[in-house]
Parts: C-alpha cells; structure tokens; sequence
C-alpha cells in the first residue's frame, strides 16, 4: 500500500534556481541571500565533492587556471575560488528556514551533503536531484530527505504512469521536469501515486501561474519576482 506523502506547508515551493541566478552571481551566498530577502521559500544548486570529501556548490564543477581544466574531484577545498561557497557555508549564511534542493552532479557527493545537511538538522527539507531514480532508490534507507527524479518526459521509455508507479515502489518522493513536458493531466496522475510534481526552467510568470494553477508542487525559476507575481496570478 503506497504511502501518503506529507502535504507541503504552502501550495507551491518557489525555488531559486542558482540562488536567484538573475538578480546575482550565480551559486555564490550573496546570491542565496539574496534569493530568500526576495521571497523564494527554497534554493537550487549543484553539489559536487572535492578532493579532500568537501561537498562545494557550483554548476559546472571545473576550475579553469588559464587554459587547464581541473574536476573539482582533483582540488582540495582551499584551492578553489573564493566565491565557490560549501553546503556547510551555505547553511551557516542562511540559516535552514527554506526547501533546499541539490543537483548531485558527481554521485560521490550524495553522503556528503546528507552528512552535513544531519549536521545542521536540515535533512528533512532536503530534496536530493538525480537523473537516475534507481541509484536513488539504492540510497533510500540512508536518509529521510525527499529524493527526487530528474528527467524528462521523453527519457521514460514505459510511459509517466509507469514510471510514476516505479517511483512509488522504490520510495522515489518526487519527479522534476522541464516546464513544457507538465500539463494538469500529468499532475494528476503522479499526484494519483502520492508523487511531488516539480517543474524547472519557469522564466516567465504566465508558465509559473499556468503550473501552479494545474498542481505543480514546487517552481525552479532563475527570477524571484516572477515565481512572486506567478503564484500571486494564480490564486
């Protein structure tokens, strides 16, 4: 018997994709600060792990030093950019009042950051990203955090029903897809298997409105104001 997820305390999660990625530079912890004074009620980011088992947040995991490309899998933390903020730097900043949701880009980060998100007692307003439900699904009894599909509609070979019958099996809380794979329909259906609904890539407040009007759980957008004037349309 599938299990009720618990409902969400506001109708939609607005997550700041990057921290708010046009309102300040991108993945850094004036954009996280940022993000929240303006009203997201969760922040996005990128999780990779470095050399000595930090887990760093930034988008493309590359350190460039003139034409040499260094994985941050290759650096310890002190060698890196100043600007490149740790997930425990991040909730030292901001504090854990707010949805986080983590990209895992390098697979080796995942007990990383449930580690520090423990740490901070942060773990249960955790959703963790990955594009592979079944390496998720093999980390479920390590962690209460919501653990979350990253996909597109065209990737589930089955069909959505059967893949949202999967995530349900497997305890796979959520599926996030681009904005234009949702329609009321999908939301209904992977609502129908107790599945969180989450669109990403929402630029514009007429896509935000028309995605929580049809259901959708949590909104990924770059801009702050429009997920605000967005789920303000909608109501």
């Amino acid at each position: 018997m599938q299990q009720r997820l618990p409902s969400l305390r506001n109708p939609a999660i607005l997550f700041a994709h990057r921290g708010a990625r046009a309102h300040a530079l991108e993945n850094t912890l004036d954009a996280f600060e940022l993000a929240l004074r303006l009203g997201a009620t969760g922040l996005e980011t990128d999780a990779w792990i470095t050399e000595d088992g930090v887990p760093v947040l930034d988008h493309d995991g590359i350190v460039r030093r003139g034409l040499l490309r260094r994985p941050f899998s290759n650096e310890i933390r002190s060698a890196l950019p100043a600007h490149i903020p740790s997930l425990d730097d991040l909730y030292r900043t901001c504090g854990t009042d707010f949805e986080l949701s983590i990209d895992i880009k390098d697979d080796e980060a995942f007990d990383a950051v449930i580690s520090v998100a423990r740490k901070h007692e942060a773990e249960a307003r955790l959703w963790l990203c990955h594009p592979n439900w079944e390496m998720l699904a093999e980390s479920r009894s390590k962690t209460n955090a919501r653990l979350v599909n990253s996909t597109r509609l065209k990737h589930m070979k089955h069909g959505p029903e059967r893949r949202a019958a999967e995530l349900a099996a497997a305890g796979i809380d959520a599926v996030n897809l681009h904005h234009s794979d949702w329609s009321g329909g999908l939301t209904t259906l992977f609502h129908r298997f107790n599945r969180y609904c989450i669109a990403w890539d929402a630029q514009h407040v007429r896509i935000i409105r028309d995605l929580i009007r049809m259901g959708i759980d949590g909104v990924h957008s770059d801009h702050v104001d429009r997920l605000q004037a967005g789920f303000n349309e909608a109501d």
